[in-house]
C-alpha cells in the first residue's frame, strides 16, 4: 500500500522525545560515572558504551525523519509551483480540496469536495485520474459550466472528469 504523501512525514514524536532525554540522561550519567570510578570498572564502561550506541541508533532516527522530511517540503514546493504555473497558464479555474475519498471503483471514485473559494463542501464524483487522490490534495480543475453557473443552485453531486483535473498539491493543513 503507497503512503499518503499529503500527509507531512512527522519529525518528532513524543516517544521519540521522550527516548532521547532518557538516552541522553543516561550517557551523562554512565560516563559521569565512569570517569569519576576510573577504568577499574569493566561493567560500568560496558553499559556507558551501550548506552552510547543507542544514543548513536537514535541520532541516526533524528536524521532520517529530518531528511525525509526535507525531502517531502521539498516536493511540496516543487508540487505548489507547478499548481501555480498551471493556475496561471490555464484559462478558468478553480481549487477543490479532497475532504474523503467515499469508495474507490475502477472508472473512478466516489470523494466529498471542498470548494475552496466558497467554502462549500459537496459530494462529487472523478474519473479515474493517472495518479492516485488523497484525502488532503488540493486539486486545480476547470469547472464545468453546465454544472456550477453564478446564480444557480449547486449540482447534488459534481461530476469532475479527468481531463478537467489539472493538477495536484498537498494541502496547507498538511
Amino acid at each position: 500500500m503507497n503512503a499518503n504523501p499529503v500527509l507531512r512525514p512527522k519529525v518528532a514524536t513524543p516517544a521519540l522525545i521522550l527516548g532521547s532525554v532518557a538516552i541522553a540522561a543516561c550517557v551523562v550519567y554512565l560516563f559521569g560515572a565512569a570517569a569519576a570510578n576510573g577504568p577499574g570498572n569493566l561493567f560500568l564502561l560496558l553499559t556507558a558504551a551501550m548506552a552510547l550506541l543507542a544514543s548513536a541508533a537514535v541520532g541516526e532516527v533524528w536524521w532520517v525523519r529530518a531528511r525525509r522530511r526535507r525531502s517531502w517540503m521539498a516536493g511540496a514546493n516543487e508540487k505548489w509551483d507547478h499548481f501555480n504555473d498551471m493556475k496561471r497558464s490555464s484559462g478558468t479555474t478553480a481549487e477543490v480540496t479532497v475532504v474523503s475519498v467515499d469508495a474507490l471503483e475502477p472508472t473512478g471514485s466516489w470523494i466529498t469536495i471542498k470548494w475552496n473559494r466558497f467554502d462549500h463542501v459537496q459530494p462529487a464524483w472523478i474519473e479515474a485520474l493517472p495518479e492516485p487522490i488523497w484525502p488532503g490534495s488540493v486539486l486545480l480543475i476547470s469547472p464545468d459550466p453546465t454544472q456550477v453557473r453564478p446564480g444557480a443552485p449547486w449540482p447534488a453531486t459534481y461530476y469532475l472528469r479527468a481531463s478537467d483535473s489539472l493538477t495536484w498539491a498537498p494541502g496547507s493543513e498538511a
